[in-house]
């Protein structure tokens, strides 16, 4: 399908967009010399802080989408996108920066919004393949970018980068408007005979029902995204410090985790196609145990060699968790709720960046650096449990037609 060809490489160009600045801005508050706080506290603000207003404002935008649109909702992610890099380009302060970055994650949104819009254009049974391929272009972005990003800044500066970025972002929202078809609306579902019979208990016990199965996924969504941010971190001190290798070799590390979560996540996507929530969760569980004993890996091996297939066996496994968690939260509601949540979901996944980066923190503050990733393995470990746990009480429960 066209629209989702389209889709795919407007979600690369712009989160490939948004990242070409993000090595930088501890550089840049530093340059501006009046970092609120000191550049440590600043900086700290300028990651964090998108997250955390991203993670509070983006239901709302998923909800306003349910009702006006999804394709108005991504056009105005992506509009806010390059008003906010242009203005991020030309900020003369470190308080302004700071200001700009938290308005930037209030208004943004775009993930969750192509998201919801994919979900309306492909049939149910292919929305996990949808996640998948938006998962790969978030992916592709967030190591294409700064690359990107760093060559513009070694030659033409910081103001540049920005620049560029909002153009980039700019140019996705034109093509948006211009080759992304409407989605017809929803259809409004038929009363049943119990519904016009007055007896809704039974419905409203299937709601109570899937409202809990849509917890337990955004629990879950926590989990493994935590446990995908906690070594983010301290990785480079690790590889430097334990494994004595030089930067380029941290550098590969990094990538092969990278394209092990792109090539395998449409396999994955195709492995869970047409599955029962049952049997997908059951596998999930197992992949959870996967990534706790890959982690271990880590923490045992002192070869580079060791950790580097230790990596790219943890990105191939990573692939199949989160985005089958979004195709699962897509499945659970009808196509009138899909950007309530999904924004949900996108919600729950910056909360566990943030707990994994402080749990990275609290781990380098109280580990020993060469033991520190049998804490990335507990939590791993802690997922795999909480899901068989939950996913007994999710048997049973409906999934919305």
């Amino acid at each position: 399908m066209a629209a989702l060809r389209w889709l795919f490489a407007i979600q690369l160009l712009s989160m490939g967009a948004m990242e070409m600045s993000g090595p930088f801005w501890p550089l840049q508050l530093r340059a501006l010399g009046d970092a609120p706080g000191g550049l440590a506290v600043a900086s700290a603000v300028a990651y964090a802080g998108p997250l955390v207003t991203a993670m509070l404002f983006t239901p709302l935008w998923g909800r306003i989408g349910d009702r006006v649109g999804h394709k108005p909702m991504l056009l105005r992610a992506l509009l806010a996108l390059a008003a906010t890099q242009l203005w991020l380009a030309y900020a003369g302060s470190g308080i302004v920066v700071l200001l700009v970055r938290l308005l930037q994650g209030a208004l943004a949104g775009f993930i969750a919004a192509a998201q919801a819009y994919g979900a309306g254009i492909v049939p149910r049974a292919e929305r996990g393949a949808l996640m998948a391929r938006l998962q790969v272009a978030t992916a592709l972005g967030s190591v294409l970018g700064p690359l990107a990003g760093g060559l513009l800044f070694s030659s033409l500066g910081f103001t540049t980068v920005n620049v560029a970025a909002a153009v980039i972002c700019l140019a996705c929202a034109v093509c948006a408007a211009l080759v992304l078809p409407v989605p017809l609306p929803a259809p409004v579902p038929l009363a049943s005979a119990q519904d016009v019979a007055g007896t809704p208990g039974v419905h409203v016990q299937a709601a109570v029902g899937m409202g809990k199965v849509v917890a337990g996924l955004l629990a879950g969504i926590v989990l493994v995204q935590a446990g995908k941010m906690m070594p983010q971190g301290f990785f480079s001190l690790y590889a430097e410090q334990v494994l004595q290798a030089p930067p380029w070799l941290t550098g590969l590390c990094y990538g092969a985790t990278a394209v092990g979560l792109c090539l395998f996540a449409p396999i994955w996507a195709k492995h869970f196609k047409g599955r029962p929530r049952e049997w997908v969760l059951h596998r999930i569980e197992w992949i959870c145990w996967g990534c706790a004993g890959i982690v271990a890996l880590q923490a045992w091996g002192r070869s580079i060699v060791l950790v580097l297939a230790a990596r790219l066996a943890w990105g191939i496994a990573m692939a199949a968790l989160l985005p089958v968690f979004y195709g699962l939260l897509s499945q659970e509601v009808d196509d009138r709720q899909q950007g309530r949540v999904l924004g949900a979901g996108n919600s729950a996944a910056k909360a566990g960046a943030l707990l994994g980066a402080a749990a990275g923190g609290l781990a380098m503050a109280w580990l020993p650096l060469e033991h520190i990733f049998w804490s990335v393995a507990a939590l791993y470990a802690a997922a795999a449990l909480g899901m068989r746990a939950w996913r007994g009480r999710a048997i049973g429960q409906p999934v919305s037609a």
